[in-house]
């Protein structure tokens, strides 16, 4: 009975003596201003910029759509494949949006506009719009896809996109397009 008396108070010290540590962890992450100053919440407009973008992707109104990115722009998805400058950005997208895309809707948007002021690893410094959503397209050979797609805007100073990193499940288009 001792025994099993001191195995329990040995474990209870030890789980106490974890959440203190934890603690002082937290405090010190939480008061380190290179932490909290290194990034912050910038301009909600990005996030309008951002819902604009998708309803104009929905009507296929591909103008529109392009009007945001500078001439420079890089758009790159997670499988490795990008497309480099505006034209052959636009071209891409027009091309698969009158050829390929019958409709596509997006919902349960979550837009989240930061302003980077010290790159913690890759990214830029200045405006980063995150943004996440539920896409459903049809294409044009009657099957449907549905995902979660996430996507990040870089701004550049004059407030055009210069960079785009696309998240999604190449798996999930591939299967719904013929081969």
């Amino acid at each position: 009975m001792k025994k099993n008396v001191l195995v329990v108070c040995c474990f209870f010290l030890i789980i106490s003596c974890k959440k203190e540590e934890s603690k002082e962890i937290d405090e010190a992450v939480i008061s380190d201003d290179s932490i909290t100053n290194s990034v912050e919440f910038a301009d909600s407009k990005y996030a309008e910029i951002g819902k604009k973008t998708l309803a104009a992707m929905e009507k296929g109104d591909m103008d529109s759509w392009m009007g945001i990115y500078a001439d420079s722009a890089v758009y790159v998805w997670n499988s490795g494949d990008s497309l480099v400058g505006k034209p052959a950005i636009a071209s891409y997208w027009k091309q698969r949006r009158a050829n390929v895309i019958e409709t596509i809707k997006f919902s349960d948007a979550i837009f989240l506009p930061i302003l980077v002021n010290e790159p913690q690893s890759v990214e830029a410094k200045g405006v980063w719009l995150l943004s996440w959503y539920k896409t459903t397209a049809k294409y044009r050979n009657g099957k449907e896809m549905t995902q979660w797609i996430h996507t990040d805007y870089h701004f550049d100073s004059h407030d055009k996109v210069d960079r785009v990193v696309q998240y999604i499940d190449k798996a999930a288009i591939n299967a719904a397009l013929p081969k």
